[in-house]
């Protein structure tokens, strides 16, 4: 009995530490406001910059924001922005989508991308983004 209580705990430990790795994260929106400065540089939530805006962003189509002129890489990506295609943009853009003019290194940590997703949603929802 004692080998069938210590094989359930080790297996229920090993899942544990599998779905805090390959699970998703929780965001913090408040973190991501400060991780989102990086992104002002070229991104606005309602107006187009040198990147598009981001009012609308979830939901909708890569490279499909009217007026905005995106790279053919872009356009042809086929990506739909939500939670998971974001995480993995914004983890590597040039590899995600090569020939994409967002010539951004990337947010390499794990945790800062899901604050920075979760902000990003949070936001969408502002007024700013209901005109």
């Amino acid at each position: 009995m004692y080998r069938n209580l210590v094989a359930i705990c080790g297996l229920g430990t090993a899942l544990a530490a599998v779905g805090a790795q390959g699970g998703a994260l929780h965001g913090n929106p408040a973190a991501g406001a400060a991780i989102y400065d990086r992104c002002l540089a070229c991104h606005a939530f309602s107006y187009d910059r040198t990147g598009p805006k981001h009012c609308g962003l979830f939901g909708r189509r890569a490279g499909s924001e009217p007026g905005f002129a995106y790279s053919d890489a872009m356009k042809q990506s086929k990506l739909v922005w939500n939670e998971r295609t974001l995480d993995r943009f914004l983890a590597d853009p040039l590899k995600v989508v090569p020939g994409t003019n967002m010539g951004y290194a990337g947010v390499k940590d794990d945790q800062e991308r899901a604050d920075l997703i979760a902000y990003l949603k949070q936001k969408s929802g502002a007024p700013e983004c209901k005109k």
